[in-house]
């Protein structure tokens, strides 16, 4: 059985860091056998959240609650729905998650169930993770200083990627970058990529 990965990049620049990152980790779980979707979530409409919780209200069948927006975030949970793996590329901006990644993420509220009155907080929908993720994130930062100085954005992909029902496998954090304009990943970073996306397919064929 084809096992599907869908990668979600949440940077402003294309052929960039993490979009160049994100589409290795595709090619190596390509080169593993499997079927791979980009989704640039710089080419998607997608609303605001407004907290209106409609979403949230009743105990529906399925994954995912109803969002009151027709827009493109429908098609892009389908997608990630039907996927065995995910994987979550956003750069450090201020600490964090991009507005475009964390716009997308605010959206992921239908994955809760939070009716008005009985709780504090959503209850996930999925209580067991029945897919595996891969997070990748960048900064000026050197790698090893960035984990530590900057963690918010490999934390916020972290719950994201729980939300939807996937574990993380792996987190990559590429640095220092952006040292000089227009500067790309070295062939060493995307060969490590590369290999994420293979081991990625391995760990969901073993756990089938």
């Amino acid at each position: 059985m084809t096992v599907k990965v869908v990668g979600i990049v949440g940077s402003y620049r294309k052929e960039m860091t993490i979009d160049s990152a994100v589409s290795a980790v595709l090619q190596g779980a390509e080169a593993g056998g499997a079927e791979t979707k980009k989704i640039n979530l710089l080419d998607k409409h997608i609303e605001f959240c407004t907290n209106c919780r409609s979403c949230t209200q009743e105990k529906v069948e399925g994954r995912r609650g109803k969002c009151v927006h027709n827009d493109d975030m429908d098609n892009i949970l389908s997608e990630i729905d039907g996927a065995d793996a995910v994987v979550l590329g956003s750069p450090v901006n201020f600490s964090t998650v991009t507005a475009l990644m964390k716009r997308f993420i605010e959206r992921l509220i239908p994955y809760g169930y939070w009716p008005w009155g009985e709780a504090l907080a959503p209850v996930n929908r999925i209580v067991k993770p029945d897919k595996k993720a891969i997070i990748v994130t960048s900064s000026a930062c050197p790698a090893f200083l960035g984990r530590i100085l900057m963690p918010g954005a490999l934390g916020t992909l972290k719950k994201a990627a729980k939300v939807m029902g996937a574990k993380v496998a792996k987190s990559l954090y590429f640095g220092p970058v952006a040292g000089r304009e227009n500067a790309q990943l070295s062939e060493r970073a995307l060969r490590k990529a590369r290999k994420a996306g293979e081991a990625l397919v391995r760990q969901v064929r073993a756990n089938r």
